[in-house]
């Protein structure tokens, strides 16, 4: 493991985004793994909302969502993505860029079965993001299908879905004292590339 100071010399982003993550589960109180996930729509508006990073590896970082929320969406449209990973308690980012591609029905088949039942309901019951006449009218879509699933195993619905950013740009941000910060950014021209490192200025 790098100390702070010597993160510069790192040549594989992906063990230095696993050592800075696993640092970040140590000493951030609440969703080391939380993410910023930003999309644009078909007239390139951009959106952006806080969401919970589910697998890592070198080929990319995963996520799970409804597909007719907004972000899947807007996926459809302009499958490309930004990221962005901030941990206050180390004063640390990671910015990562690329496209963005579904991950197999097996992973998030797996991965479902890995939620709190009560989670695997919620998913059925919530239409996300689109217009809700009340939190009673919620509550009842979760109790019907309590009631639908009871004594059954809760199985993904096909809208719910898994999305890999490809990484093709990822900036690691270190806070210095008096605004002289550290940052490298690793970048590549393809998928199957290989990584350039440059130094930035603060």
């Amino acid at each position: 493991m790098m100390d702070n100071q010597d993160f510069t010399a790192a040549n594989d982003p992906f063990a230095l985004f696993q050592t800075w993550l696993a640092e970040a589960e140590k000493t951030e109180p609440a969703d080391p793994e939380a993410m910023a996930l930003a999309t644009a729509d078909a007239d390139g508006l951009p959106n952006v909302r806080m969401i919970l990073l589910k697998g890592v590896d070198e080929r990319g970082f995963v996520f799970y969502t409804n597909c007719g929320s907004a972000k899947g969406g807007e996926l459809a449209v302009n499958p490309k993505a930004a990221l962005l990973f901030y941990w206050k308690s180390l004063g640390r980012q990671i910015r990562v860029r690329g496209p963005v591609e579904p991950t197999t029905e097996a992973e998030a088949d797996a991965y479902f079965a890995t939620r709190h039942p009560q989670s695997r309901i919620g998913a059925w019951a919530s239409q996300q993001s689109r217009p809700l006449e009340s939190r009673a009218a919620l509550e009842d879509a979760v109790a019907r299908y309590t009631d639908e699933f009871d004594g059954r195993e809760v199985t993904r619905p096909d809208y719910w879905r898994g999305y890999r950013v490809r990484p093709v740009e990822i900036e690691f941000w270190q806070n210095g004292e008096y605004r002289l910060h550290d940052r490298i950014v690793f970048r590549r021209a393809a998928l199957d590339g290989a990584w350039t490192k440059t130094r930035l200025n603060p």
